[in-house]
């Protein structure tokens, strides 16, 4: 990479990071408190009378769920916020007349929003500590998904941030999309409890993939394939990148 190239990416991924580690008590806390309530509500209370399910106890079902819940939320929240914030006072303006590529354009931003979403994933996981105890099966299948899913929910932040016209318009996607799949994505559930229909239904959800992988990492156990799993992931992400790169290069909705 261009020694110039390398500064300007490392230069966003500054801003982007100072920009909610500044905020921290805005970024950070929130989801660790709203994560908190969650594990003592639907782990300590609700968990001891639905017992076990996949092997182990409710708590450490739904603890993987929780923590890439978290991540999605962050991550793509993070991207979005910040790049509508650029486009709106018209400070994007100057990073696509620069002479830098928009690979480094996406990717800075992306590298912002996977940060904070890693962030967010650690502090709770030290949380569930407090509450439930557990073996990982295997750390490499926890990073790739954790990076695979802040990076697709990161691109997803961006592109909502391009085709919004008002802040009103950044929460449209979160409140009406994002929340419904996430709850619905196999959080506090087993796909098996489901009907045979229901099942397959689930899996046109991108999120059920995401969190299934994640929880094998954990415990070893999935309702998915694993190839399958991280073949969605890096397809999603492919895509995701060519139509964020095709309409940033483009400057459409994004020059006065």
């Amino acid at each position: 990479m261009n020694s110039l190239y390398w500064i300007a990416l490392k230069s966003i991924w500054r801003k982007e990071i100072t920009r909610f580690l500044r905020i921290w008590v805005q970024t950070l806390i929130p989801p660790v408190v709203t994560m908190s309530l969650y594990f003592i509500i639907f782990g300590n209370l609700i968990g001891s009378r639905v017992g076990e399910m996949g092997g182990f106890s409710y708590m450490q079902f739904i603890v993987p769920g929780l923590i890439m819940m978290s991540v999605i939320t962050n991550s793509y929240t993070n991207v979005c916020s910040s790049f509508f914030s650029a486009k709106f006072q018209h400070n994007i303006e100057e990073l696509l007349v620069a002479p830098v590529p928009t690979h480094i354009i996406i990717w800075g931003y992306v590298g912002g929003g996977v940060a904070r979403g890693v962030f967010t994933g650690i502090l709770v996981t030290i949380i569930s500590m407090l509450f439930v105890s557990y073996d990982v099966h295997s750390w490499l299948i926890i990073i790739v998904t954790l990076l695979l899913t802040a990076i697709l929910f990161s691109l997803a932040g961006l592109l909502n941030a391009v085709y919004a016209k008002s802040f009103d318009d950044i929460s449209i996607v979160p409140t009406f999309v994002l929340t419904p799949l996430t709850y619905l994505g196999g959080v506090f559930y087993s796909l098996t409890l489901l009907p045979v229909f229901w099942q397959w239904v689930s899996k046109l959800n991108p999120i059920v993939y995401m969190i299934n992988g994640f929880r094998y990492g954990f415990l070893g156990i999935s309702d998915v394939s694993l190839t399958v799993t991280f073949t969605m992931l890096v397809l999603f992400v492919v895509v995701m990148y060519a139509i964020a790169w095709k309409i940033i290069e483009s400057g459409k909705g994004l020059r006065s």
